[in-house]
Order: structure tokens, then C-alpha cells, then sequence
């Protein structure tokens, strides 16, 4: 069995900061007790730290980040148009051969210029990625398939669109999804 090191005066500030900001599920009786330090030069490092935790973990202070609009499901009558015809594709992007990074920009940019555009729908093909070799277990399949949703919901994306859905078969299935967007403001 081994043995714990007990904590430096600075750990020990750092974690009673911590332990002060977050609130326990049930309310118990044990309350952290304060360490009493030395007066060491630690003592200087050790309060600039518990202080600059407790600025970084304030437990009623909202983050600095506009609050984004929800996204909203896709309206299962809305896709079977879509997918019959019936409404039209406003807009296309195709992010084949194109790295993460350059995907992550180029749909950002198209998403914007479409929404400027007055587009209502927007299709995103993404590919349903190459095939895996069973030999090689280092390749991953469908990056930008995997990767595009993650990036839909996040709060850059949500002024300009309402929600996304997976594509019908007949624009791409799993390779592609409908965008349904924001109207510009």
C-alpha cells in the first residue's frame, strides 16, 4: 500500500477554494476547516492562488457568454416536403477532401452567407467517410460525419440556424444533413 504526501500549503488553499465554491447535493454536518499556514513566503503564493480560484469558480456569477437560442427539433411534416420536393434546397454545401478545419470554416462562412441570402433550407453533405481497413485500426471513418452535428450545436452556430435533421436517402441519408436557418436579421 502506498503512502499519500501530505499537501503543500498552496494545494491545500487551492483545494479548501474548490471544496468552498461547489454545492453538495445533500447538506451535511462536516464543514472544511481552514489550515491554519505558517508565515512562509508560500503563504503570498498560496493567497494569490486560493483568490485567483475563487474568482475563476464563483458559484453565482453567470459566465460571460451571450445566452444562444435553443436549438429546436425539425418538424417531421417540414422534412418529408423537403425530402418529397415539395419545399426546395436553398442552399448546398459539399465538405468532401476537406480537413476538419477547413470544414469547420467553409460551413461557418456558407451557413452565413446562405441566412444573408434569405435561404430557408440548407443541405450539408458531409460523406459518410471511407471505409476502414480491418488492418488498420488507426483510421477513423466519417470525421466530418461525426464532427459536423457537434459543431451545429455549438452557441457560434445558433444565431444562424433553427435546428438540423439527417438527410432523406435521396439527398445523402447518413452523409449529409438539412440545415433549416435563421432568418437574418
Amino acid at each position: 500500500m502506498s503512502r499519500r504526501r501530505p499537501l503543500s500549503d498552496e494545494e491545500h488553499a487551492l483545494w479548501s477554494g474548490l471544496a468552498r465554491s461547489i454545492t453538495p447535493l445533500r447538506p451535511s454536518k462536516a464543514k472544511i476547516e481552514p489550515k491554519i499556514e505558517p508565515e512562509t513566503e508560500s503563504k503570498s503564493v498560496a493567497a494569490t492562488g486560493a483568490k485567483a480560484l475563487q474568482r475563476t469558480l464563483a458559484p453565482h456569477e453567470p459566465p460571460p457568454t451571450l445566452k444562444s437560442p435553443p436549438l429546436a427539433p425539425f418538424d417531421r411534416r417540414l422534412k418529408q416536403r423537403v425530402a418529397r420536393g415539395r419545399d426546395a434546397i436553398d442552399a448546398r454545401i459539399d465538405l468532401h477532401g476537406m480537413t476538419q478545419q477547413e470544414a469547420h470554416g467553409a460551413l461557418l462562412r456558407f451557413l452565413r452567407r446562405a441566412q444573408n441570402d434569405g435561404a430557408r433550407i440548407a443541405l450539408v453533405v458531409t460523406g459518410k467517410g471511407m471505409r476502414a481497413n480491418a488492418h488498420d485500426a488507426v483510421s477513423e471513418r466519417g470525421v466530418l460525419r461525426r464532427q459536423v452535428p457537434l459543431w451545429l450545436a455549438l452557441p457560434e452556430f445558433r444565431p444562424l440556424i433553427v435546428g438540423f435533421e439527417e438527410a432523406h436517402v435521396s439527398h445523402g441519408g447518413q452523409g449529409a444533413l438539412y440545415v433549416r436557418l435563421r432568418r437574418a436579421r
